[in-house]
């Protein structure tokens, strides 16, 4: 199955171009991603450096701690450390606790066990985090444990705030897109609409004109002239269909099951005698709803026909109306056609789609807009299974 070919490309080039746009996606978040964590890296080193430097500083305070020295740099490069938390472990015991707001806290007193239990743990978590440096006070080994700094923490989430920042301003402006691009093609399918019941309306009263003309003849048959009036009642009732799809339809109370019945039975006469037709009305009493007759008749014919086609004219056409539990009205019409793979599914309603040598994939693309957008329903493809048939459900 195919689509039109005049419709092909477009279709293609989109689902292209949508192609190319995601892959350019991707590589602009992988190279944020892949920059900020260079950045990071870097900073992670620069800070590395920096405790190490720190911790020989304090070595060298402890170790020459009462003699006579210019302490003067040694302090600045302690003194320099407002960032990165630290703790110095010597002899088996957490001290000198630098950057760690806990402690500063003017509301809460610490206890000397408390305060060494404290600095025990957050040990383990500096642990989890970088491995210790080391320093030597004479023959005594120490170590400084030391966390990220908040600006380290920070600017490893950062990329991911400026990305969401960026879909989400990404997302509003697609939608305002399609919003915009619907109403386009909103404007487009009211205006060709009516048109077409515009440009019907000349030649159907015409029509209607050389009829009577014909009938007013002795010799003429006027059952040929009955039957040629049916037809031209028949012109102005898709004409009606263009004007209701070019305007905002009016409705009226309708009783659903007896619609539906009335239209199949129509169809019955003028589709492919080959087809065997069952309408089964499962309603127990009559349901109104306030529906537009013209567009409803519309839009069950297209399915009707598009089943027949789908059964190259020989098959069974199921037609089943009954009420949902959320009080309404399914129409479901089953056919026993070829069926539809899941990809003709998932296309089978877009405007320009059709598996029809002769269509132009406009039929189901009407139908849904009917239903969804003039009757506040659902159009869609219920079940379908290749070579057993398809269902479409019409929820009212």
């Amino acid at each position: 199955m195919k689509q039109k070919q005049i419709f092909f490309d477009v279709y293609k080039n989109f689902s292209t171009r949508r192609l190319i746009i995601l892959g350019v996606l991707l590589l602009f978040v992988i190279g944020v991603l892949f920059y900020f964590n260079q950045i990071s890296k870097a900073l992670e080193e620069r800070e590395k450096a920096y405790v190490d430097l720190y911790a020989k500083a304090m070595a060298f305070l402890i170790e020459q701690s009462g003699e006579d020295c210019d302490y003067t740099f040694i302090a600045e490069v302690i003194q320099a450390n407002t960032t990165v938390p630290v703790i110095l472990y010597m002899d088996g015991i957490p001290n000198r606790p630098v950057n760690i707001p806990e402690l500063d806290d003017p509301d809460r007193s610490w206890t000397d066990k408390e305060k060494v239990r404290f600095l025990e743990k957050k040990i383990e978590e500096m642990k989890a985090q970088n491995e210790p440096i080391p320093f030597h006070i004479g023959e005594e080994q120490g170590f400084v444990y030391y966390a990220n700094s908040s600006t380290l923490k920070t600017l490893r989430f950062f990329p991911y705030i400026i990305l969401s920042t960026l879909f989400l301003f990404g997302g509003l402006a697609y939608i305002s897109y399609s919003s915009s691009r619907r109403a386009e093609q909103n404007r487009v399918w009211v205006g060709l609409a009516k048109e077409t019941a515009h440009q019907l309306g000349t030649p159907i009263s015409g029509l209607m004109g050389w009829i009577e003309v014909l009938k007013a003849y002795p010799d003429f048959d006027q059952s040929i002239g009955e039957e040629m009036m049916k037809d031209v009642h028949r012109l102005e009732t898709i004409t009606a269909r263009f004007s209701n799809i070019g305007s905002v339809p009016s409705k009226r109370s309708e009783n659903i099951g007896e619609l539906i019945e009335t239209t199949a039975e129509y169809l019955k006469k003028r589709i492919s005698t080959k087809i065997q037709w069952t309408v089964t009305n499962n309603l127990t009493e009559p349901y109104y709803r306030d529906v537009n007759r013209h567009l409803i008749e519309w839009v069950v014919e297209n399915i009707c026909k598009n089943a027949v086609d789908a059964m190259t004219g020989v098959g069974e056409l199921h037609i089943t109306i009954h009420r949902l539990p959320n009080k309404k009205i399914c129409i479901d019409i089953r056919d026993t056609g070829k069926g539809m793979s899941l990809s003709v599914q998932r296309n089978i309603f877009n405007a320009g789609y059709s598996t029809k040598k002769r269509g132009w994939g406009l039929g189901l693309t009407l139908a849904r807009r009917i239903i969804e957008t003039y009757h506040d329903g659902r159009l869609y493809v219920y079940r379908s299974e290749i070579n057993k048939g398809s269902t479409f459900r019409i929820i009212i």
